[in-house]
């Protein structure tokens, strides 16, 4: 099912399924944010990555001596969620352990997602609770995907990130073969004045992870270096992302708890970098905004 939240400023409209946006549309000027997931270029607009954020060296992790097969980004945004509360400017979905999930990731969790509406701002909210005696070992990411361009004006080699950053950003990438994250964070993305542009060939190579905390807010803007879209949050590393090659009008600005594997991993589920530990009872509770200027 979709519910929709509407106040004068957006419209936005959320699926059920993997508790996924599916429109944030600007009211004033009939303009739509978010990727409309046309399969022809990427058929999600902005998931939720959980248990695990990127892909897994082999394709599976271990946990207790035991090796779990598990495909990329989890399995949260193939799932259906309950709905536990919709109101006019506000929602929270749910997701349980179940038989099922337990088959593949061996821990009982509540998964429950938020979205909150205020004026322009769209803040979206995870909480992950651990109900078990044991301790829970996870990662959480967004993945949303905004237009770029936005209405169809001009090209997005045009267009620029603004960043809260005034100093180059590092990131690395994901090997040839999409089997985890080479080497350190070696790449750079020039910026000047907080400004980076989003240059043709950017993706060619994939995502762009950015590490260690370098920015927290990250613009869209218009050839004019005007930001129209700003995904503000507090995550410790960040994806940058369009499909490599294809040209596709929209660009995702990632944040996570969490990361695919290095080529070079050789650990346990607790030993993966940036994983986050739950312990017994415990609560976890994370957010980021979604602006449209």
């Amino acid at each position: 099912m979709q519910v929709v939240l509407e106040n004068e400023a957006l419209k936005v409209t959320i699926n059920s399924f993997g508790a996924e946006l599916a429109s944030i549309r600007g009211k004033e000027t009939d303009t739509e944010y978010l990727w409309n997931a046309d399969a022809k270029f990427w058929k999600r607009s902005a998931p939720v990555l959980f248990p695990f954020v990127g892909s897994l060296k082999n394709k599976e992790y271990h946990y207790e001596g035991k090796a779990y097969p598990m495909g990329q980004h989890g399995f949260a945004r193939d799932m259906e969620f309950a709905v536990d509360v919709q109101m006019a400017t506000e929602a929270w979905f749910s997701l349980r352990s179940n038989e099922e999930t337990k088959e593949k990731y061996p821990f009982e969790f509540i998964l429950k997602v938020g979205y909150e509406l205020e004026g322009r701002n769209l803040k979206v909210i995870w909480q992950v609770e651990n109900p078990d005696t044991k301790t829970l070992y996870f990662s959480i990411g967004g993945h949303p995907a905004f237009m770029c361009p936005v209405n169809g004006k001009g090209k997005q080699s045009e267009y620029y990130f603004k960043f809260d950053a005034d100093k180059d950003l590092t990131y690395g990438l994901v090997a040839d073969d999409g089997r985890g994250l080479m080497g350190q964070q070696k790449d750079v993305l020039p910026v000047r004045n907080g400004y980076a542009q989003i240059t043709e060939h950017l993706f060619d190579r994939d995502a762009l992870i950015v590490e260690n905390r370098q920015a927290s807010v990250v613009s869209l803007c218009t050839s004019d270096k005007k930001p129209y879209l700003t995904v503000s949050f507090d995550a410790p590393l960040f994806g940058l992302w369009s499909p490599a090659g294809k040209g596709a009008p929209f660009i995702c600005i990632e944040p996570w708890y969490g990361r695919c594997d290095r080529t070079t991993f050789d650990g346990s589920l607790e030993q993966r970098e940036y994983g986050n530990t739950l312990q017994a009872g415990g609560v976890f509770r994370r957010e980021y905004t979604i602006t449209v200027e």
